[in-house]
């Protein structure tokens, strides 16, 4: 009996894997909500021994040890943004990432600010 094939996108991209694989089946967050401008960083704790982490969560742990967005997380591992909330939901009920606030990120711009300046470009 032959195995079956996997199917290749290129020499350099590897095997296809896909979104809900990735996910373990999942298309939706259970928990808290994730938006596109949460800043989040890494704890510093580490997974306890029951805590099995795919390799997408494990990178996006290492990334998070500098305050980031999911949009900028997404774009970095080239991931859908659904599946980098869902994958950061998990981090964050583990007790690996956290929202940091406004406060603890004084160079930030206030988000009602952005979104009015987004607006006036509409306009435009």
């Amino acid at each position: 009996m032959e195995t079956p094939r996997e199917r290749w996108v290129g020499q350099d991209a590897g095997p296809i894997v896909r979104p809900y694989a990735v996910t373990r089946g999942r298309t939706r967050p259970r928990g808290i909500v994730i938006d596109l401008v949460t800043i989040l960083v890494a704890t510093g704790r580490t997974p306890g021994d029951q805590v099995w982490l795919s390799r997408e969560q494990r990178r996006l742990l290492e990334l998070c040890r500098r305050p980031s967005t999911p949009a900028d997380l997404a774009s970095e591992i080239d991931l859908p943004f659904r599946v980098v909330q869902i994958l950061l939901e998990d981090l964050h009920q583990y007790g690996l990432i956290e929202e940091t606030t406004r406060t603890e990120q004084p160079d930030r711009p206030d988000p009602r600010i952005l979104m009015r300046v987004l607006d006036e470009l509409r306009r435009l």
